[in-house]
């Protein structure tokens, strides 16, 4: 008989392998590849989610790594913005190219119709060898050719069929200027020369180390692909498998940590856009549903937010006026005299490694709403 895990020994389980049980040591590319990838939509939440996870985490640190080119950002999973080790995002980046195609549906793929895709394709690579471009440049660029298109359309056109980096300084702390682009084979150059693309065996090997136990729709919830029950078949022999409590059947690896469901859970504030939210098709195991639309809203921000006993039980964010930092905390329901001081206490530690560099004197509060 398959062994039943509970949401509680789920959520340890996750917890363990996104590093939020405790901290610890790593470096930045040791912690992203772990994680496989952080969502990477707005420049500063990789940071936060860095700095929940390792001990001693500076800002810089991960900036480095995006400046040598040990980390990318771009494109990947879910066809989604992502931090990525730099050989995680050339092996998998061609895997995800059904996941990109499906990208250019709607506004895009009307402004799109009649055009010879190929062509435009070639045009864009073509002006790309020139150097790095912006989206704007890139669509600017191809309109001047074809006349009767959107820029921005033959520009989503290039990205979604064309691996690109966004260079730094885009991705960084603070940093919200356009991006310039550049095809990784370009940006990499020599390292990307040998790189193997991994397969769909691999892909999911990865995931369940970094998100597992977990079933084959939340496989594909975190990756945009489909396909994976004939993954999971060929990999069977070789991997656990478990009953959650609703029946479904959850796949892991046999070695991955699944830490006894007592297991204590400190107090931890998730950034925004965290791939914990949105690398499962099932987020009970972190989120109630009855939270859901307070932390995913109708005009598509994650907000960031509040762990306690492992899951979701506020929001929280970040208020600036004058030299005045403040944490604004949500509990979703009255938290207790112990929780609410450990929260406060994490948010204030946050406070000071977002502090603003150039605000020197910056005063910190915390306000529980």
């Amino acid at each position: 008989m398959p062994v039943v895990l509970s949401q509680r020994a789920l959520n340890r389980a996750t917890l363990a392998r996104q590093m939020l049980l405790e901290r610890r040591k790593a470096t930045v590319v040791q912690a992203i590849e772990k994680l496989a990838g952080l969502q990477a939509q707005a420049p500063n939440p990789p940071y936060i989610g860095l700095w929940s996870r390792l001990e001693g985490f500076r800002r810089e640190q991960l900036t480095d790594a995006l400046k040598k080119r040990r980390i990318v950002r771009m494109s990947t999973l879910r066809a989604t913005l992502h931090l990525m080790a730099a050989s995680d995002a050339l092996a998998w980046r061609p895997l995800l190219e059904p996941v990109h195609q499906r990208g250019l549906s709607g506004e895009h793929s009307r402004a799109l119709e009649g055009i010879d895709r190929a062509a435009v394709v070639k045009a864009g690579k073509a002006l790309l060898d020139g150097g790095p471009l912006t989206g704007t440049e890139l669509g600017q660029g191809l309109a001047a050719h074809w006349k009767d298109h959107a820029p921005a359309s033959l520009a989503a056109l290039i990205r979604n069929n064309v691996p690109l980096v966004h260079l730094p300084p885009a991705g960084s702390w603070n940093s919200h200027q356009n991006a310039r682009l550049q095809p990784i084979g370009q940006w990499l150059g020599e390292s990307a020369a040998d790189a193997a693309p991994a397969t769909q065996d691999d892909l999911l090997l990865r995931y369940l180390a970094a998100f597992g136990p977990a079933t084959l729709a939340d496989a594909g919830a975190w990756s945009g692909l489909t396909g994976w029950k004939a993954v999971a078949e060929r990999l069977r022999p070789q991997l656990r498998v478990f009953t959650g409590e609703e029946g479904q059947e959850l796949f892991d690896l046999p070695r991955a940590p699944r830490p006894d469901p007592d297991t204590p859970a400190p107090p931890r504030l998730v950034a925004e856009w965290d791939n914990l939210l949105l690398s499962h098709a099932d987020r009970s195991r972190v989120l109630s549903e009855a939270h859901r639309a307070r932390v995913f809203t109708v005009n598509g921000i994650v907000r960031g937010t509040v762990l306690l006993d492992g899951f979701v039980a506020g929001t929280w964010k970040i208020e600036r006026a004058k030299n005045t930092a403040t944490a604004v905390l949500e509990p979703f329901t009255r938290w207790s005299k112990a929780d609410r001081l450990g929260v406060q206490e994490e948010a204030m530690r946050l406070l000071a490694f977002a502090a603003d560099a150039e605000g020197e004197g910056e005063q910190h509060d915390v306000r529980v709403l």
